[in-house]
């Protein structure tokens, strides 16, 4: 009885943080970023868009992303995963954002990361996103969640400038 007790209690305090994080994004927003709800009902699935950073090859774009929020945020991260067609190195061909904040808390288990390199709860929404678009910016081939995208980068930087060029055209309309 009392986990369910425990549960409840961290799904509304995880409520009232994103209550919250939502209303000081709303109020101030960051630089080539939006923030809304997926379905106003539900306050732990997140729509976002970010516009491709100037100065990369992404600039000019506009990608869509859904964050997913656990129940116990903040004490475990979201889940960010674009929408839009994305090709990055630190990006899952299905669309899913590997970043180390965005990693479970703790030693990594095949021993990559750093656990203070690792999520926390005292990151925000905010500094989850502005991670994101600093992602984008550079991106981190060391470790890539597209091999792919990581071997183009590295090998073949303008045959990758050439593609994302096309995804940034494609998500202008």
């Amino acid at each position: 009885m009392a986990k369910n007790s425990d549960s409840s209690e961290s799904s509304y305090h995880a409520t009232l943080l994103l209550q919250q994080q939502l209303k000081d994004l709303l109020k101030n927003p960051v630089e080539g970023l939006s923030v809304g709800l997926v379905n106003e009902s539900n306050l732990f699935e997140w729509s976002v868009n970010i516009m491709g950073p100037l100065g990369t090859e992404y600039e000019w774009g506009t990608f869509d992303a859904v964050m997913e929020f656990p129940q116990d945020y903040p004490y475990n991260p979201p889940s960010v995963k674009f929408v839009s067609e994305m090709w990055h190195p630190n990006v899952y061909p299905d669309g899913r954002v590997c970043i180390s904040i965005l990693h479970p808390p703790g030693e990594d288990p095949n021993g990559y990361e750093l656990a203070c390199e690792r999520w926390s709860p005292v990151l925000t929404v905010e500094s989850i996103l502005v991670s994101i678009i600093s992602m984008l910016s550079s991106p981190n081939d060391e470790s890539p969640a597209n091999v792919d995208a990581a071997k183009q980068w590295r090998d073949n930087k303008r045959e990758f400038t050439r593609k994302v060029r096309r995804i940034v055209e494609a998500s202008l309309g």
